[in-house]
């Protein structure tokens, strides 16, 4: 927190005054304003991490301000405060960009503990930032929560070794580009990055493609061919689904790895194999042992430094920044103009289960941009197997309730739909909501959750 540049907007003295006296020792610096026109003319040329601003204000208001601060200042988090928001206001601010939403008489413990959340959001974007610059330019692995974040330590201590990697996770959540991002931040970077889809090729096959042919060694083999294993010498051999080799290959494979050499099928002239294996599974190998069905020794030999990739139901916070990316990419490639997608969009695709992971949302996000009809994407372009449902503050009449009753109605029913995704399993419930299961406990106990 004594690192955050923080700014106060509010047109009422004893508020700022206020603010002055809780954080003025706590932050690096501190400016209050009284108006946005003069925040927003004092901004350019500064860096503010986070500004409290409030809703009603002479001149231009505080939802406008947010607007505009959006757009010179986008990283900035935005904390509204207000005596007597209404739910209208509460959505308007959440769509301009607004991080959370303090409401009057201001609480000193709630400000300090707001800051503490945005310090630590802060230290996790630098985190991420740092990491990206370490990561080779070619190959950006898009995110920023905590558990891509891991990920990433990992590929930055493992890809200056030399040792064997093996990859796990879900289909489609980028294996190949966690192998790929090893790969080119190794001592081997300037050679081959060479893949072999385990699972894409026939079992009479894969020997040939793996280690290479000899004229004549099998039907169809009219001249001598190099296997994965020649082409991938002196860089990396990325081994995808591994776990769909037969016994038999994984035999053959186990003895390259253990020895360092091989033949071609038909041949009898010995090769030695200068290669980095990575390797890559969407299965569990330890139960595949267990089972007979994959060797212990290779299991072994390819467990080095394992890394496992985390489905994207795991890493939600992540989907607008994919999003953003692939639409970007996908425009660049067809020469369209990148459209904006609508908040609401960006929540539903947040509250989806994906279990096609990042492919299968890169699918959709170019489905999107390529059947869109204007410059935005709104929830009534969304597929109907997304179950679009309406969101229950929407629902509620402006003025019906007050914000702190929509609140509490939404944390229920989101708390509920992720107990019935876990079929009640509270611990399991927790993980998809990133807190911990006491805290889980108690919250269901105060909202009335059986």
């Amino acid at each position: 927190m004594k690192n955050l540049t923080v700014c106060v907007v509010d047109d009422e003295k004893n508020i700022r005054r206020s603010f002055e006296l809780i954080l003025r020792n706590r932050v690096k610096s501190l400016q209050v304003f009284e108006a946005g026109e003069a925040l927003l003319d004092a901004l350019p040329g500064e860096t503010v991490d986070a500004l409290f601003l409030d809703v009603q204000l002479p001149g231009i208001d505080g939802i406008e301000t947010l607007k505009r601060l959006k757009e010179i200042s986008p990283t900035t988090e935005v904390v509204m405060i207000s005596g007597h928001a209404t739910l209208s206001t509460a959505v308007d601010a959440t769509r301009a960009g607004a991080y959370d939403f303090l409401e009057k008489p201001l609480q000193k413990e709630k400000i300090v503990l707001t800051l503490e959340h945005l310090a630590e959001r802060q230290s996790l974007k630098q985190r991420f930032a740092d990491l990206q610059s370490a990561i080779s330019a070619e190959n950006r692995i898009i995110g920023e929560s905590p558990a891509i974040l891991s990920v990433l330590q990992k590929v930055k201590k493992i890809a200056p070794t030399d040792s064997k990697v093996l990859i796990t996770g879900e289909s489609g959540v980028g294996k190949e580009l966690v192998a790929f991002a090893i790969h080119q931040n190794s001592t081997r970077a300037k050679q081959p990055f060479v893949k072999m889809n385990c699972a894409a090729i026939p079992e009479d096959l894969i020997e040939s493609e793996l280690f290479g042919s000899e004229k004549g060694a099998f039907t169809g083999a009219t001249e001598r061919r190099d296997g994965k294993f020649t082409q991938a010498n002196g860089g990396t051999l990325f081994l995808d689904e591994v776990g769909d080799m037969s016994l038999r290959v994984q035999t053959k494979v186990l003895r390259v790895l253990q020895d360092g050499d091989f033949q071609r099928v038909g041949g009898k002239e010995t090769l030695r194999a200068d290669v980095r294996v990575v390797a890559a599974t969407n299965r569990d190998l330890a139960e595949m042992v267990k089972s007979g069905d994959f060797r212990e020794d290779l299991f072994f030999r390819l467990n080095v430094l394992p890394i496992t990739v985390p489905p994207l139901r795991e890493r939600r916070d992540d989907i607008p920044l994919l999003v953003e990316h692939f639409a970007r990419e996908i425009c660049r490639r067809n020469d369209r103009k990148s459209p904006q997608f609508d908040p609401a969009v960006m929540r539903q695709l947040q509250q989806y289960r994906w279990a096609g992971n990042i492919r299968e949302l890169h699918n959709l996000v170019e489905r999107l941009i390529i059947l869109a009809e204007g410059d935005r994407i709104s929830v009534a372009d969304l597929p109907e197997y997304l179950n679009v449902t309406v969101n229950p503050a929407d629902a509620i009449a402006p003025g019906s309730k007050s914000l702190a009753e929509v609140r509490e109605i939404a944390e229920r029913r989101y708390i509920e739909r992720c107990l019935a995704e876990t079929d009640g399993n509270v611990t399991q419930a927790a993980k998809l909501l990133g807190m911990e299961r006491t805290n889980l406990h108690k919250k269901m106990k105060s909202l009335g959750i059986q």
